[in-house]
């Protein structure tokens, strides 16, 4: 079995830590040993473990370590990873056991990212670096997707969509065929976006529209 620590012990790390659980009941892959969390102090605990430390137990770990990042906040996590620089940090692909794929072999996944509960993925897909499937998400043909997005649960992206770094999809969020959807955009739960968006928005509706702060 591998080492691995989930970065972030609040629900979403949780969830993941059960995630783990159900797919070493299939096959014996990983040995959670603990929680890296900035903000919890260490020795704090929860059921399915300690936290550790922080970004600098990360890089002064001497043996390979494999680290899920469960935060729901694409900055943050692209923060996150800025920093660290140990070359004995391995981030996985995390796959609930049922995900499905429509073609596996017309699939591009990069690395670090987390696929929860009954999520769909078509066929000719590209999907980037440390991006969040959050359960029940459905992800059309031909669609591209960047690095560091967070897609709660119930999220439909169309085919032949184009989403690029750093994006909030709320729960239950549509996104129609052939949209593009730059960075740093917000989309509300259960808004549906019909056009292209402005990047560093925000996104709320049906058909949704810009909300200004």
């Amino acid at each position: 079995m591998k080492d691995i620590v989930i970065f972030g012990a609040g629900g979403f790390g949780r969830e993941v830590a059960c995630l783990l659980n159900r797919i070493n009941k299939q096959t014996s892959t990983w040995n959670l040993i603990g929680f890296i969390d900035d903000v919890k102090n260490v020795s704090d605990e929860n059921k399915y473990g300690k936290v550790l430390g922080g970004i600098d137990f990360l890089n002064s770990y001497s043996q390979e370590l494999h680290v899920v990042i469960a935060i729901g906040t694409p900055h943050r996590v692209a923060s996150i990873v800025s920093k660290v620089h140990n070359q004995n940090i391995v981030f996985p692909n995390i796959y609930a056991p049922n995900l499905r794929f429509a073609d596996s072999e017309n699939v591009q996944i990069g690395m670090g990212n987390i696929f929860s509960w009954d999520c769909h993925v078509s066929c000719n897909v590209t999907i980037g670096d440390f991006n969040a499937f959050n359960g029940y998400i459905t992800i059309g043909h031909d669609v591209t997707i960047g690095n560091f997005n967070s897609f709660m649960p119930g999220v439909r992206i169309s085919g032949e969509t184009n989403i690029g770094n750093e994006n909030y999809f709320g729960v239950g969020s549509v996104i129609l065929q052939r949209v593009k959807i730059g960075s740093d955009t917000v989309v509300g739960a259960g808004s549906v976006i019909i056009r292209k968006t402005k990047d560093g928005n925000t996104y709320l509706g049906n058909p949704a529209t810009i909300v200004k702060y």
